[in-house]
């Protein structure tokens, strides 16, 4: 029996994707990395970086 449901899609981030967050992380000291997906796939990186004035 179908119950009309679509096989779940497989969300495929390679490995570019992920060296490529790795170095936002790896280059601020204090802020954000945002992921930004669109049907499973990465399309934007954002990285909103804070300054800290002593």
């Amino acid at each position: 029996m179908d119950s009309g449901k679509k096989p779940a899609k497989r969300n495929c981030v390679g490995e570019n994707d992920i060296q490529r967050i790795v170095e936002f992380i790896e280059s601020i000291q204090y802020g954000s990395i945002t992921v930004v997906i669109q049907d499973g796939k990465i399309v934007q990186i954002e990285k909103n970086e804070k300054v800290r004035m002593k």
